[in-house]
């Protein structure tokens, strides 16, 4: 029983739930694993399918935290990015930055539904970031990548309700065993 309770706690936090106020050295944490999971060595399959999961990070955080997390910061961990990749200069800046924008901008309008109605609008803003990052590439003489470079931005937003609970879940106050 006391198994399923704490499965429970990973749902996604219902309207009424007053969630506890986000740490922001939890929100770094949370900048550098999706860091680490975008610079991580991949081969076949997963390099296909792998999200741009710092972009997914930046996205929670503009929606839930506009506080902490906006445009200069997207701004500043995609230069970061851009150097970890090797890429051109800026391509995940402006990519990140205009991400930001869009998830501040469209932050009410997301947050008014459940967490599988927002997956189809992060997958649009995540769909808009990677065709930035394309039309830099592009611009700077990289070559016409195939069809499959606009799946990881569909992957990111399936996964979308399995980060905001994971994201969210150190922001839930804890229960007392009554309410369990």
């Amino acid at each position: 029983m006391n198994m399923f309770s704490r499965a429970a706690a990973f749902t996604p936090a219902r309207p009424e739930e007053i969630l506890r106020q986000v740490n922001p050295w939890f929100i770094l944490l949370t900048f550098v694993l999706g860091l680490l999971a975008n610079i991580a060595p991949a081969s076949g399959v997963t390099l296909l399918l792998r999200p741009d999961f710092l972009a997914l990070v930046i996205l929670y955080w503009c929606i839930q935290e506009p506080g902490y997390v906006g445009v200069g910061v997207a701004w500043m961990l995609g230069l970061v990015m851009d150097v970890a990749d090797a890429t051109v200069f800026g391509q995940h800046a402006l990519g990140y930055a205009v991400l930001a924008y869009s998830a501040e901008y469209f932050r009410r309008r997301v947050l008014r539904f459940p967490l599988w109605q927002q997956a189809p609008q992060v997958a649009v803003l995540l769909v808009v970031c990677a065709a930035l990052v394309f039309v830099v590439r592009f611009v700077g003489g990289a070559p016409m990548p195939r069809w499959t470079y606009f799946v990881p931005p569909i992957v990111g937003a399936l996964l979308w309700p399995l980060l905001s609970v994971l994201l969210q879940w150190p922001q839930r106050p804890s229960r007392s065993p009554s309410e369990r």
